[in-house]
């Protein structure tokens, strides 16, 4: 299947130059590169689906604090004034 897509200069000059750099045809690359974004994209989807699960889980379970404890426990931490 053939998309056409089109890039700025600048964009395709970075992409060539990998494609070079790999001694691979600049579609290989191309396509490679495509692939990863969309496999991380996945993944950063489904890492982030757990994580809100997970905190549900915990509110539902009576794990959580409140916003200040929090809140000063990170101005301790990063030693942060108190109004901040």
């Amino acid at each position: 299947m053939a998309i056409v897509v089109s890039l700025s200069p600048e964009l395709e000059a970075r992409l060539r130059e990998k494609a070079t750099q790999q001694g691979q045809d600049v579609s290989f690359v191309a396509a490679q590169l495509l692939e990863a974004v969309l496999e991380w994209e996945v993944q950063d989807s489904e890492v982030a689906i757990k994580g809100i699960q997970q905190g549900l889980e915990d509110f539902e379970a009576g794990r959580f604090r409140s916003f200040d404890d929090f809140a000063d426990e990170q101005r301790r931490k990063y030693n942060l004034p108190a109004d901040s």
